[in-house]
């Protein structure tokens, strides 16, 4: 195992931290309708959890709306409970062929709410990368130990894992900054 090896299996650890970010920051609700929204939302399919999105078309016929038409009509009730019983805090509208989502307009202390959650959930991620980082340091750090290289090439790595985390915490600030600016968008 050579120093680019630990450092190109920390930075796939730090991609995916920022993906699964980025998958839980689209879940937050903001002022605009968003198939997105019903990303973690699951419905009972014969039996089997399944995403809305795979027993459902989900659309977006206004800025504030969504409207979820299952391809079979008995998972209208099932759909409409599954939002009932998850976070975001809406109310389905069925009329009985398809389910009509509206978003209401964010309060300005919802907003602020939202955008502390936002801050949070990028702490955590910026916290999950800097222990990636030092796994990758005393990685690093044991095989200098065991002479497997030299003292100069452990340095060298450490500087570029240091480089790496950098770069990923700035893409996780401006996911973040982003993502704030969308929620306290009126």
């Amino acid at each position: 195992m050579e120093v680019k090896e630990i450092i190109a299996q920390h930075e796939e650890k730090m991609d995916k931290t920022i993906e699964a970010l980025k998958r839980e920051l689209s879940s937050i609700r903001t002022g605009r309708a968003s198939t997105s929204l019903l990303d973690r939302i699951t419905v009972d399919y014969y039996g089997t959890p399944t995403p809305v999105k795979q027993v459902a078309n989900v659309s977006v016929p206004e800025p504030r709306m969504l409207t979820i038409a299952p391809w079979e009509p008995k998972m209208l009730g099932e759909i409409e409970k599954a939002i009932l019983k998850s976070d975001l805090g809406l109310n389905p509208n069925n009329d009985g062929k398809l389910i009509r989502l509206e978003i209401p307009q964010l309060t300005e202390e919802r907003r602020k709410e939202l955008s502390k959650k936002v801050s949070k959930i990028a702490e955590d991620s910026k916290v999950v990368i800097r222990n990636i980082r030092r796994d990758a340091n005393e990685a690093i750090k044991k095989m200098e130990k065991k002479k497997e290289v030299t003292e100069d090439d452990s340095k060298e790595g450490q500087e570029n894992i240091q480089k790496l985390t950098d770069k990923k915490i700035k893409v996780i600030d401006e996911i973040k900054a982003k993502k704030e600016k969308e929620v306290m968008a009126v």
